[in-house]
């Protein structure tokens, strides 16, 4: 008789998986229902452990049960993790070394795979489907799960440990402007003026640092486009999830073995154009697609969205002046900055907080400070909306002038999300558009703030 303690270091339990492996059709498998999986597993199991004449607890059996129906169908040791929607983000860095972001800060988990081996199964398991591999001579690879969640997969000789593996899990919790109203992310007012933009069809680019909710913003904000308007959403792993009815999604494709077959991002936006779309809304601009998607926004494709990395609002026109100038075409630093000006109605820069928290920090618009096509642009970056703390050595004169409404505007910590008093010039365009700032007196009164 054979005695089971801990059931992933104890060798006999390799060979039950082995020998409840020669059982399983997996094909067969897969036409179940989870539950039906599960009880199939149960018996067989057992069946092995009365032949085998193993001695083992009631508990452990419904352990080993759960154990190798989530490495078989789930995502291993790490499933619950999965399913826990506190969780944003999972950080594999050795399979004894396992963190993960809860509410917004980084902490580390007891979770452990057996080895390394058993981290590299659950990474073939997710890239066999899609078609795609990961090891030397392919040492990176980016892909998706069906939940819409993202993986990075990095191994050697490109990373000193064996195998890191990075999830950033999906929220499709986040569906309406409400729940960022909550979440302190932004406030009524300022979702009113959003809500005036997007349904204007202004052109938003919006930027943040790594993990600051860009994406999330733009899917929540994406409610407010009409139902009747075709998109095409462009991105290198889908993780767009517009709620609309009439998208289509178009995803870039890496090199084959053979380093052909690749389509770029690039690729997809100049395709797009043919696809008879009203918004083409890219998932994130960061290289030589950047001027495709300038132009479309200035060739009658407006209200197109894209977000991009940059720590400021300043950040985001000197990054994408570069990216316009390494396209090929040759650009003038001048021209640059003038499709920049020309193409972009607006930016909304997001930013994390030390607490983990993500919270709109500017609204700002891009415009040239030189009228004249003959001349040089120069570029300006005016803040319509700016996030401060509610503190009195933030206090200048203007903030002070608005008090009265800042006060209104201030968020549960203290911060305030602060109208400074300038006008955009897309005010006149939003107007065109048919919408009504009569209609609401929210944005309305923000606007009228500059005539108090």
């Amino acid at each position: 008789m054979v005695r089971m303690n801990n059931l992933s270091e104890n060798p006999v339990f390799e060979g039950i998986k082995d020998k409840l492996a020669e059982k399983i059709e997996i094909e067969e498998f897969k036409l179940l229902t989870p539950s039906e999986r599960i009880r199939k597993i149960d018996r067989h199991l057992r069946e092995i452990i009365e032949r085998e004449k193993i001695i083992i607890s009631e508990k452990k059996v419904v352990e080993l049960v759960n154990e190798i129906y989530q490495d078989s169908f789930g995502m291993g040791p790490i499933s619950f993790l999965m399913n826990d929607d506190r969780v944003s983000e999972i950080m594999i860095n050795n399979f004894d070394e396992i963190y993960v972001e809860e509410n917004g800060v980084v902490r580390k988990t007891n979770v452990k795979f057996k080895n390394n081996s058993h981290v590299r199964n659950l990474v073939d398991k997710i890239l066999s489907p899609l078609g795609l591999r990961v090891d030397e001579s392919s040492p990176m690879v980016d892909a998706r799960l069906e939940n819409g969640s993202r993986v990075n997969v990095v191994v050697k000789p490109v990373s000193l440990a064996e195998i890191i593996v990075t999830i950033r899990k999906f929220k499709k919790s986040v569906k309406k402007i409400e729940d960022l109203i909550d979440s302190g992310t932004l406030d009524e007012k300022l979702s009113f003026f959003m809500e005036a933009c997007v349904k204007s069809k202004l052109n938003i680019l919006i930027s943040g640092g790594s993990a600051s909710g860009k994406t999330t913003f733009l899917n929540v904000i994406s409610n407010y486009i009409f139902h009747e308007e075709r998109i095409v959403t462009i991105e290198d792993t889908l993780e767009l999830d517009l709620n609309l009815p009439h998208v289509v999604r178009l995803e870039s494709r890496p090199p084959n073995i053979e380093g052909a077959g690749e389509i770029t991002i690039r690729d997809l936006v100049r395709n797009s154009l043919r696809m008879r779309p009203d918004r083409i809304i890219v998932g994130e601009m960061r290289g030589a697609e950047a001027v495709d998607v300038l132009q479309a926004m200035n060739t009658g494709h407006s209200g197109s969205m894209s977000t991009i990395h940059a720590n400021s609002p300043r950040d985001l026109v000197s990054r994408l002046e570069t990216m316009l100038l390494m396209a090929g075409l040759n650009l003038t630093p001048s021209s640059a900055r003038r499709m920049i000006t020309s193409s972009i109605d607006m930016v909304v820069h997001l930013q994390r907080l030390e607490d983990g928290r993500r919270i709109v920090a500017r609204v700002s618009e891009i415009v040239d400070k030189n009228i004249s096509m003959n001349s040089n642009a120069l570029i300006e970056v005016r803040d319509i909306f700016v996030y401060k703390k509610k503190d009195p050595e933030y206090f200048d004169g203007a903030y002070r002038k608005n008090e009265k409404l800042a006060g209104e505007l201030c968020s549960e910590d203290g911060g305030v999300f602060w109208f400074t008093g300038y006008i955009p010039t897309f005010a006149d365009k939003v107007i065109k558009q048919g919408f009504s700032f009569d209609s609401n007196e929210k944005i309305r009164k923000i606007f009228s703030l500059n005539n108090t």
